[in-house]
């Protein structure tokens, strides 16, 4: 792909392909901490097998139940049925459910179907969350989801282990293109969010031709 002008290489995950940094991971949010985190991806190369996420999982590779993990997931895999469209939708793995609010699934969510995708998460690990989607290419984010966690989400259990492409429990199964994310501690205001977008739109993110 293109960025700034520049040619670049971006991550391409299909089934059997992850990454993954065990904890401890300086500066990463654990238990109930804050934190927020968002990358660009692809609304083109993406399937619904579990699971397309980045972001803060199990120190284990393992399932340790709801609130262990709290990661962005991107994917055409509606998890609780009744969702809007095909997809794919920015989504909250938080271990044991892909949620578009606290109910599970939110209509709202109409999905995010760009060459390049922003999709953002954050957590204030003890009452909300929040899940934003945009053009990496053009506009500003729209807030799907700003609400309450999910009832036995709160408080949340994060571990701190940093993963890309797969599940909390190492299931691999999942497409997605990564061309760049950030994890931050704490919980991100909303100026800062459309900092980021407004950054990632100017710099210019194109397909390379060969």
């Amino acid at each position: 792909m293109i960025i700034g002008g520049h040619k670049a290489y971006g991550v391409y995950i299909r089934p059997g392909m992850g990454y993954r940094h065990p904890a401890p991971s300086t500066g990463v949010a654990v238990g109930a901490e804050p934190e927020g985190m968002y990358m660009v991806t692809g609304g083109v190369h993406v399937n619904r097998g579990c699971c397309f996420d980045f972001g803060n999982v199990e120190a284990t590779i393992h399932d340790d139940g709801a609130g262990h993990m709290d990661a962005v997931n991107f994917s055409t895999k509606c998890f609780f049925g009744g969702c809007t469209g095909n997809g794919p939708w920015v989504q909250a793995d938080l271990e044991n459910g892909l949620f578009q609010s606290n109910k599970g699934t939110d209509t709202f969510n109409k999905g995010n179907t760009s060459t390049f995708v922003t999709a953002l998460l954050k957590n204030n690990g003890r009452t909300r969350f929040a899940l934003k989607g945009g053009n990496a290419r053009a506009g500003s984010l729209t807030t799907w989801y700003s609400g309450p966690l999910p009832n036995r989400y709160s408080p949340m259990h994060k571990e701190g282990s940093i993963v890309l492409g797969t599940g909390g429990d190492g299931t691999d199964l999942s497409r997605g293109f990564f061309f760049e994310g950030v994890m931050t501690a704490g919980y991100p205001p909303n100026a800062a969010d459309n900092s980021v977008q407004a950054s990632i739109v100017a710099v210019g993110y194109a397909l390379a031709h060969a």
